[in-house]
């Protein structure tokens, strides 16, 4: 009788004593590639008026091609995308030769869906400025209609093509043009 009591008592401490150590450090720590991440993807603009930010955000990706799916101003946050054709002629001509030499079918990519994410964050940095952090994904599905890809974009162009425009965009706004 005592052993299943000893043996319950033993788990516990062992239990308890994980529970003390709590989360290690490194667990909470940034990466050096988060980071990087973050910095591509975030600018600073010199207003504390995120409805200007929004608006001229929205301006800007419309001219890209984008449409607004979700907008939610009073947090900030916008939500937009645009179809494109995802057909490769390299996939296309792999899965030709494949299902040649196999006689299985490969399903390769037809359509994408590119996403972009624009977030305004004012700072408490005593100078008035608003951080926007904008962030693309692209969404692939397959002949089949499966989702086939989910990828962050990381290209610094497109990061920096899109805040160069928004920078304009926020001039002819504040200017009233």
């Amino acid at each position: 009788m005592r052993k299943p009591i000893v043996a319950a008592l033993a788990a516990a401490s062992v239990l308890l004593a994980g529970c003390e150590q709590g989360i290690p450090p490194e667990a909470l720590a940034i990466s050096q590639v988060s980071v990087e991440k973050r910095q591509l993807q975030t600018r600073y603009f010199e207003t504390e008026d995120e409805s200007l930010l929004l608006n001229a955000s929205v301006a800007v990706l419309q001219d890209l091609g984008f449409t607004l799916e979700e907008s939610e101003t009073d947090l900030g946050v916008l939500l937009a995308t645009k179809d494109r054709d995802a057909t490769e002629a390299g996939q296309i001509a792999g899965a030709i030769l494949l299902g040649v030499l196999t006689g299985v079918y490969v399903p390769t990519d037809r359509n994408q869906k590119i996403r972009v994410s624009v977030v305004t964050r004012p700072l408490d940095d005593g100078r008035g400025r608003t951080a926007v952090r904008a962030t693309f994904q692209r969404l692939v599905w397959d002949t089949q209609g499966n989702l086939s890809k989910i990828e962050g974009l990381n290209e610094p162009e497109l990061y920096q093509g899109f805040f160069e425009k928004l920078a304009q965009s926020v001039f002819l706004e504040a200017q009233e043009i």
